[in-house]
């Protein structure tokens, strides 16, 4: 006799295994990190903030570390993802019917597969965040790196890293937005797996892949 648990599981299936999901939250949390001790060094405002990483000395040593920690993170999760997330033409149809999709018009959206369009953009917008960030912290790494760089090329680096660290924290905002608009999306990220009603509602092709 099957129990409520078995028949919860029969209409379950998996999104993301254990070791996706942890590669995904390492990155998460390392980026709430950066994204502290970056607004601590942005700004004398927000200084108060180095006090959860052991003051100012320690946010600025430990800041470039993190930083490296969540590149390499979220470099396994693109060479994991990377396929998933090259734009079609269902994409560009997709995006082109952008009203559908706010008004969640489904049903006249083209069929999506493990990601949409919208997905896949910021995919590729966090990717070049990431590679920007990475260079440039490199040049303005001053223990290590930075006087290997003329000053008009480290000032040039801060500026570059501030605006690419912006939009990537507009980047993730969005991100967690979209995940809380789409009901089930977080239950995904969190215990690993989907009901069947919302894989073949919200990514049908994924779906019909999926149980192949």
């Amino acid at each position: 006799m099957k129990t409520e648990e078995d028949v919860a599981d029969a209409n379950r299936i998996v999104r993301y295994t254990a070791n996706e999901r942890t590669n995904h939250w390492i990155t998460a949390i390392t980026f709430v990190l950066l994204a502290l001790s970056g607004l601590a060094l942005f700004h004398p405002s927000m200084f108060w903030l180095t006090a959860l990483f052991g003051g100012g000395q320690w946010t600025r040593i430990l800041h470039p570390f993190v930083g490296v920690v969540m590149f390499a993170s979220f470099l396994i999760l693109v060479l994991r993802f990377w396929h998933h997330n090259v734009l079609d033409s269902s994409d560009i149809q997709w995006l082109k019917q952008i009203d559908d999709v706010l008004a969640k018009r489904e049903d006249k959206l083209p069929e999506i597969g493990r990601y949409n369009a919208g997905q896949k953009v910021l995919f590729f917008v966090m990717v070049a965040c990431m590679i920007l960030l990475l260079l440039s912290g490199i040049v303005i790494w001053r223990r290590y790196f930075s006087f290997y760089f003329p000053i008009t090329l480290i000032r040039l680096a801060a500026v570059i890293h501030a605006a690419t660290a912006f939009v990537l924290i507009v980047g993730i905002i969005v991100h967690i937005y979209a995940a809380l608009w789409v009901k089930g999306s977080i239950r995904a990220m969190v215990r690993g797996t989907v009901t069947i009603g919302w894989a073949r509602k919200h990514h049908p092709r994924w779906f019909r892949e999926s149980i192949k």
